[in-house]
Formats: C-alpha cells, structure tokens, sequence
C-alpha cells in the first residue's frame, strides 16, 4: 500500500495546545508523503467525547488508532510507508 492510499485523521479539540503540536507534525509528514488528512474536533460528536476525550490529540490512520497525547513524527511515517 502507498502512502497516498492511507488516510490520517487528527481528533482534537479547540484550544487544545497538544492539538496544535500535533497538527504541525501531521501536516509535515502528509505532505512530505502526500497523504490526505483531516481534523474532527471531538465536541462535535458525544461518541468521540466519549471515546478519546482524555487522549486527545488522537491520531487515526484509516480509522485505527495509532497515536495519542503526543505523535511521533518518525512513527508515523514509517506507519503509513506500510
């Protein structure tokens, strides 16, 4: 599988600084590797804040959790070169 054919999903929330770490680090890695990616704050859904509230960020590649409270740049890289 090609990177490009993963999707990488960020769960956060706003204000959240842990977030913005986060975000930064997605947005490198996708572009470099150009994978499409999106935000979902977590406010927005009562199934999310139930979830993942206490881990947020959250970090989702293809719908399973990979990453939480601080993401790996390196990590997820070599995540979405498989």
């Amino acid at each position: 599988m090609a990177p490009r054919d993963h999707r990488i999903t960020l769960l956060g929330k706003p204000g959240c600084h842990l977030c913005d770490d986060a975000r930064a680090v997605i947005e490198r890695v996708a572009a470099e590797l150009g994978v499409p990616w999106e935000e979902r704050d977590i406010t927005a859904s009562p199934e999310d804040q139930a979830e993942y509230w206490e881990m947020i960020p959250v970090v989702l590649i293809d719908g399973v959790q990979h990453d939480y409270w601080r993401v790996n740049e390196n990590r997820l890289r070599e995540a979405l070169r498989r």
